[in-house]
């Protein structure tokens, strides 16, 4: 058995013991043994060592390589990396094959792919809807090459096109599926014009979960469920917010105040962190912990900001400054979320009309609503 069969076999086992393929699409895990993995990975990946992205070559160290690519179930490899961070990646294992699960692609169906990079999300989707049924656009012109390349040396009929993904490829409409691979904060309403009736879009939402929308009967509306947790990259051209020394600046702090909650919950609770995430969407929240405690960073990417610094004994102080009180707004979306009893990340749901968007809890009708506007910070 190679390098890569041993990897690929060790990689399907740990999938299988954490149950993460999917019984209802069995075509998923047949499909990824079908088109291997790493006959989508460039020569050249890129792996961090604690303080920066450093190349992984395949002909320098094959077997380091092949590790990149064959790593954890929640590993995926980083194929490019633009300004020192990650542009593109062959994403993990777990998520590619939950948001196929989530797409509910069947054969013969025409299928819109967004967001081509190395080309593998499509040659699984073309071995399950057959040759000739998916469309991808990629707006990076090496990416797109390289990806075509690959997609016809693995004898994918898939057609790829350079373009930019928020506006669809209306060429190829209508569609009955279509996939986004990139994260995005407002779900472009062409991607609903140029689905069919009944059809379904699957896209990460807010770069920490994804959502699977059914375009209604009358085609002027689309609404579904959060489908999964993870970390997407979002969509090019998407501007770096400043950090938190950056907003902070060196002023005064304009409040402090003693935090009688525990913190733990912001750490250990992903449903929490995902609602505070549809409640406050541009503020970013930073954790550490240190001998005294949990603490935690909070700023806008704009002028606000707060500090939740733990000071031993189970105290933990708020300092905060800016035109907001970010603290403030936290332990309030925080209660929110109590109050509504603790609902999970897949109690929330998107619907996107010609005129707007918002998040929703438990019921796309009655339920708790947020307005989604404007562009959270990177």
């Amino acid at each position: 058995m190679t390098d890569h069969e041993q990897l690929r076999a060790a990689l399907d086992a740990a999938m299988d013991q954490r149950g993460a393929w999917p019984d209802r699409a069995p075509w998923i895990r047949q499909a990824v043994g079908a088109v291997p993995r790493h006959r989508f990975a460039p020569d050249q990946l890129w792996r961090w060592d604690g303080r920066a992205y450093v190349p992984v070559g395949r002909g320098a160290d094959p077997e380091r390589w092949a590790a990149e690519v064959y790593g954890s179930p929640d590993t995926a490899a980083v194929t490019q990396i633009s300004d020192g961070l990650p542009s593109s990646s062959l994403s993990c294992q777990t998520v590619v094959v939950d948001m196929l699960d989530s797409l509910l692609v069947e054969p013969g169906q025409r299928v819109l792919e967004l967001g081509t990079g190395t080309g593998w999300n499509a040659a699984l989707l073309s071995h399950r809807t057959g040759p000739g049924q998916v469309v991808s656009v990629e707006v990076d012109a090496e990416l797109a090459a390289a990806a075509a390349e690959r997609l016809t040396t693995a004898g994918a009929n898939v057609a790829v096109h350079l373009g930019d993904g928020s506006t669809g490829w209306p060429m190829g409409a209508p569609y009955d599926r279509v996939l986004s691979t990139y994260a995005v904060d407002r779900v472009p309403w062409a991607w609903i014009e140029q689905t069919r009736p009944g059809g379904r879009i699957v896209t990460p939402w807010g770069r920490l979960g994804h959502v699977a929308l059914t375009v209604a009967d009358d085609g002027r509306s689309a609404s579904g469920w959060v489908q999964g947790l993870a970390t997407f990259m979002p969509v090019r051209g998407t501007s770096r917010a400043r950090d938190f020394a950056q907003v902070r600046g060196d002023g005064p702090a304009a409040d402090e105040r003693p935090v009688t909650r525990d913190l733990t919950p912001l750490q250990a609770d992903w449903h929490l962190r995902f609602a505070l995430r549809v409640a406050l969407p541009e503020v970013q929240v930073t954790l550490a912990e240190d001998d005294d405690g949990l603490n935690a960073w909070l700023h806008d990417g704009a002028s606000s900001w707060a500090v939740l610094s733990a000071i031993g004994d189970g105290r933990t102080s708020a300092t905060q400054g800016g035109p907001r009180r970010l603290a403030d707004e936290l332990e309030a979306a925080w209660d929110e979320w109590l109050r509504l009893g603790e609902p999970e990340l897949y109690d929330y749901g998107l619907t996107v009309e010609p005129d707007g968007q918002y998040a929703w809890c438990r019921d796309a009708d009655t339920g708790r609503r947020w307005p989604v506007s404007g562009e959270p910070a990177a």
